[in-house]
C-alpha cells in the first residue's frame, strides 16, 4: 500500500514539474527566470542528496541518542 501511494504521489509530482516547465517554455521572456530558478533548486536538491549519502558519520553519531 504504500509503495504504491508513493508511486502515485512521484507520478503527480513529475507531472506537475512538467507542467511547470512547460508553462515557462510558453511564456518564453519571462519564464527563462523561473526555469533558472528551478534549474537552481534542482541542483542545489542534488548536492544535499548526495552530500547525505556520502555522510554515514552523522548517522553514528546519533546512533545513541533516543528521541
Amino acid at each position: 500500500m504504500e509503495r504504491i501511494a508513493y508511486l502515485i504521489l512521484s507520478i503527480i509530482v513529475i507531472i506537475w514539474l512538467l507542467a511547470i516547465i512547460f508553462g515557462l517554455i510558453l511564456a518564453f521572456p519571462v519564464g527563462l527566470i523561473g526555469l533558472l530558478l528551478i534549474l537552481a533548486f534542482g541542483l542545489l536538491f542534488i548536492k544535499v542528496l548526495k552530500d547525505r549519502i556520502k555522510s554515514k558519520s552523522e548517522d553514528e553519531k546519533y546512533k545513541d541518542v533516543r528521541w
